[in-house]
């Protein structure tokens, strides 16, 4: 009777399984209540974090690569200022190369001007200015044949004369120099006059002619050239060309001013005339 009466009915069973599947049905629901608790307070406190630190990551990637940007722009900048420095320097060498052919050709085409004077080309490398005075250094001498009283020209017309030489180098005294003074004529009628160098009146870009006889052939704008009558000068090299041609006060003789052919500021190089006057008088 008593193990009989000890044993589970259906109907306690069937309870007993209701109750647990209720039980499982709340915890079920607290639990998801909780997790979405849980979520959204996780959500709410990372999510702001998470978003920082991306923005802080995108903003270091920027810049990195903004820096790498600026490395590679340097570095070309840099080989773009080798590059224009380079290109700089070939352009100068260039142009030098350029302005002594340009030299050449200018000698060349005055040495078919002077057909008849054989010379030799010179570079001018220095100069001596005073008051009263200018002269002109040369690179070539008695290695190469200089002599005193050899004439020198340049820009096709007459430069000045050699008055000192020494073994690679010579002086050259030039026709705006004070104490110098050149026999000339005028070439359409071959009357004479006197080219003086005059430093002061060189500053607006003349020379002094004088010794004209007042029925001489000339006038402004004639053509003068060095004269048969020159002891150290050969002929027929232009010096110039004339201008304000007056009459002196003596009234047996007139006077004027020249324009030289030369540009005695830009004196680059010369041709110096290697044969001397034989014979003859200032």
């Amino acid at each position: 009777m008593n193990k009989k009466g000890s044993q589970l009915q259906p109907k306690h069973v069937f309870l007993i399984l209701v109750i647990v599947c209720v039980l499982l049905l709340i915890l079920s629901s607290v639990s998801t209540k909780i997790n979405s608790a849980v979520r959204s307070t996780i959500n709410t406190v990372l999510m702001p974090m998470q978003k920082g630190l991306n923005s802080i990551g995108g903003f270091i990637s920027d810049k990195a690569e903004n820096l790498a940007d600026i490395e590679k722009l340097a570095a070309r900048n840099e080989e773009l200022e080798e590059e224009l420095a380079f290109l700089r320097m070939e352009a100068a060498k260039y142009q030098l190369q350029e302005n002594e052919l340009n030299q050449y050709k200018e000698l060349l085409d005055m040495k078919d001007e002077y057909p008849d004077y054989p010379t030799i080309g010179a570079h001018v490398i220095g100069e001596n200015s005073t008051n009263w005075n200018k002269t002109i250094l040369i690179d070539r001498g008695s290695a190469d044949g200089i002599e005193v009283d050899m004439n020198v020209i340049s820009q096709g017309g007459l430069v000045g004369i050699v008055t000192s030489v020494y073994t690679n180098s010579a002086t050259v005294r030039t026709i705006i120099d004070h104490d110098c003074r050149v026999g000339a004529m005028a070439v359409i009628s071959q009357d004479s006059c006197i080219v003086r160098g005059d430093l002061e009146v060189y500053q607006e870009g003349n020379l002094i002619l004088e010794k004209m006889d007042k029925n001489a052939d000339i006038y402004d704008d004639y053509k003068i050239v060095t004269g048969n009558k020159s002891s150290v000068f050969l002929p027929g090299i232009l010096i110039g060309y004339a201008k304000n041609i007056t009459e002196d006060p003596n009234s047996l003789t007139k006077s004027g001013l020249l324009t030289p052919i030369v540009d005695f500021s830009h004196l680059d190089s010369v041709l110096v005339i290697t044969t001397l006057k034989e014979n003859g008088q200032e």
